[in-house]
């Protein structure tokens, strides 16, 4: 842990823990249930290519963060300003959240609201980085495992309020008017201002972290700062260092990297296959979305907790075992109640295995070196992140069948489960900065 405190504060728990909550409104809200469906479904209406462009927005997203997340951390922990890095991209998310509002409902602003919603997810991310380094400053090695699986908790809760809240307030009903709001359907007026309710959430929820959890002290061996170019020589260095002195920290990497993009399938392509598969009606596809919030951060604490006793990598090795069975239940089930039944199953197992694979990496980073280790383990999660989405499109393609993408994701789960079987897990009671 970075600095001499060896007992948990409470407050600066929950105020770091209170990020994750708020980041629900970018993740839950406009990423994965509400705003994007508006722009492919309502915006580019309906059509395959406006589907298309938001497969080609949020890879390029994935490239640019690539790119960036590294740099990002290493400034972040050279200068000593993690949490004012976590506050600037922050800001920015709102910012592109907010922007959202101005998207109404016509062809002509489609490619406009993909820039934007792929902007969120760049600067969404960055703020994402830093944040996780600051885990080191809010836990003590037989804690760190709880505190994450409680950040974990607090994003899928803060999902589900304000999924809740959107779909009463401003979703619900099918008449000229939406929600208990009672607003305007026309030009999609509605869906915009969920788009201002969600940005003024996170502005909300983001400040207990800026304001109460302090920055990491300076550490006697603090990277210096360096340039872009610099900082990817230093980058490929440390690679190279890395695997010279640790290669299952490598190994790890590439493991997460697998299995991480897996765990995004599922919530991404998770609402198509409940609405042409299944045959739940896409109003109550929100409702799902709360259910399964409230499994994965039962899941998410329950793990936590277990971490602390048996290690990260029992964890997420039994979450994946767990997801590849109710994933390959779902392939042979049907039914609105055999969706919910194994769908929840499935989540279950997420929230611990999003969790240990965060606090794997923070057992194993060196003592302020968090967001840089951080920054790299957004860059190979994104290195991948076409993976999953790809094989679930071709396997569709060639069954022409929505239920035969299941298996897309199934083989890049057992790909990471097989990849992270021969990783050496790191000390429950390791030093974690």
């Amino acid at each position: 842990m970075t600095g001499p405190t060896t007992v948990v504060d409470r407050g600066a728990v929950l105020a770091w823990a209170l990020w994750d909550w708020g980041s629900a409104a970018f993740h839950a809200v406009i990423l994965t249930f509400v705003f994007s469906v508006y722009l492919t479904d309502v915006v580019g209406d309906g059509t395959p290519a406006a589907s298309a462009a938001l497969g080609y927005a949020i890879g390029g997203a994935g490239l640019v963060i690539a790119l960036l997340a590294p740099v990002i951390g290493q400034r972040a922990d050279a200068a000593g300003r993690r949490k004012l890095s976590t506050g600037l991209w922050t800001a920015c998310t709102v910012a592109a959240m907010a922007g959202l509002f101005a998207i109404r409902d016509d062809p002509g602003y489609l490619w406009p609201g993909l820039v934007l919603l792929a902007t969120g997810s760049v600067v969404a991310e960055l703020a994402q980085v830093s944040y996780n380094a600051m885990l080191a400053q809010v836990s003590t090695p037989a804690t760190i495992g709880r505190v994450s699986g409680f950040g974990w908790a607090m994003g899928y809760l803060g999902g589900i309020v304000l999924l809740l809240v959107v779909y009463y307030g401003f979703v619900a009903g099918d008449g000229a008017t939406a929600g208990l709001a009672g607003l305007p359907r026309d030009e999609g007026f509605n869906i915009r201002v969920v788009a201002l309710v969600a940005a003024a959430w996170f502005l909300v929820f983001a400040l207990p972290v800026l304001l109460r959890v302090p920055e990491a002290p300076p550490a006697r061996d603090r990277p210096a700062r360096l340039g872009v170019v610099a900082a990817y020589r230093a980058l490929a260095a440390d690679i190279a260092a890395l695997y010279r002195e640790d290669r299952h920290t490598v190994y790890f990497l590439g493991a997460s990297a697998l299995f991480r993009d897996g765990l995004a399938a599922i919530f991404t392509v998770g609402s198509v296959l409940a609405v042409g598969v299944y045959g739940i009606r896409a109003g109550d596809v929100l409702l799902f979305g709360v259910a399964a919030n409230v499994v994965a951060a039962v899941g998410a604490v329950a793990g936590g907790r277990v971490e602390d006793r048996v290690g990260p990598k029992s964890v997420i090795m039994a979450s994946l075992l767990g997801m590849i069975a109710a994933a390959v239940a779902l392939l042979v089930v049907s039914g609105p109640v055999m969706f919910w039944v194994f769908g929840l199953a499935l989540v279950l197992f997420v929230g611990p295995a999003q969790s240990s694979s965060r606090t794997f990496l923070a057992r194993l980073a060196p003592p302020g070196r968090e967001g840089q280790f951080f920054g790299l383990y957004a860059t190979t999660g994104r290195a991948v992140s076409f993976l999953a989405p790809s094989l679930f499109g071709l396997f569709v393609s060639l069954f022409d069948a929505q239920r035969a993408g299941i298996v897309g994701i199934v083989l890049v789960l057992v790909a990471g489960l097989l990849a992270l079987w021969p990783v050496r897990p790191p000390s429950v009671s390791a030093r974690t900065g």
